[in-house]
């Protein structure tokens, strides 16, 4: 446990140190705070206006930028190592291959989700200051669990860039594997989902297997997590209509979403133990 923590410890400095986390969390709070004061600018309204309506598109927003920012900053984690030369050297060590990968996941996930935290909190704390009705504790929950399900959206995409980084060989493979990774998660699988939705017609085998196809992204379930809890007249009408005939639990949602970071960590550990280095 503490090489574990060691290494994590090496790995969070140096995302700070390469600035990354600075300027993640920089991007957090300048995007989430345009989007608070411009989201209405296309019905004609500047300012800050409904919090529900500036979660959702959070949502939204963070849905596309955590995916990404997860892969970049993890996709090189062993295989950046092979790459440099220090990885048989790193092995030497009396530290196993599982201490390893675990210490550098845990490492980015810490930095990831203090990025997120930091990023998105001090926005939230503006917005409530310019924005009265939002504070309220219902408002303090919904953002609390904005941050949570955000934080294990970026630990998902963490462990499979762990994945990348221990099945390919050279950095510049699995920075193409993590950026169609992320073009499949974010952008393919739910047009997959539409075209399903479109030439199906909406029949009864259609509508109750396709609530449970969403567990098969995280993207999704994060979604699902947060959007369920704000409800109708967020902004949010279209993913609620496709999904209306199906009841998720929070529990369940945040099981599945606890099971997208587990098992493809275990599935680098597997791996990892097994490459030849």
């Amino acid at each position: 446990m503490s090489s574990i923590l060691i290494i994590a410890r090496k790995e969070f400095r140096d995302d700070f140190r390469n600035r990354w986390t600075i300027a993640v969390a920089l991007l957090f709070a300048v995007l989430a705070l345009s989007i608070a004061y411009f989201g209405g600018a296309a019905a004609g309204k500047i300012g800050f206006t409904s919090f529900d309506a500036t979660l959702a598109s959070l949502t939204t927003l963070a849905a596309f930028v955590i995916p990404l920012i997860g892969l970049l900053i993890a996709y090189d984690m062993v295989v950046g190592e092979q790459d440099n030369g220090t990885l048989l050297l790193v092995l030497s060590y009396p530290i196993s291959r599982v201490e390893l990968v675990a210490g550098k996941f845990v490492g980015h996930c810490c930095a990831l989700a203090t990025a997120t935290l930091v990023g998105f909190g001090v926005a939230v704390v503006i917005i409530q200051i310019m924005q009265p009705e939002a504070r309220t504790s219902g408002a303090w929950l919904n953002m609390g669990n904005f941050v949570l399900s955000a934080s294990m959206l970026g630990a998902s995409f963490v462990a499979l860039a762990s994945v990348i980084s221990v099945i390919t060989h050279d950095k510049a493979r699995a920075a193409g594997l993590a950026l169609v990774t992320w073009l499949g998660t974010v952008i393919i699988f739910d047009l997959c989902l539409l075209a399903i939705l479109v030439f199906s017609g909406g029949n009864e085998w259609e509508q109750s297997l396709f609530p449970h196809l969403l567990y098969l992204n995280p993207i999704d379930v994060f979604r699902l997590i947060n959007l369920t809890t704000l409800g109708s007249g967020s902004g949010n009408e279209l993913f609620m209509g496709m999904t209306a005939t199906h009841v998720y639990r929070p529990w369940v949602l945040y099981l599945v979403m606890l099971l997208w970071i587990v098992i493809p960590f275990e599935l680098a550990q597997f791996l990892f133990r097994r490459k030849e280095v």
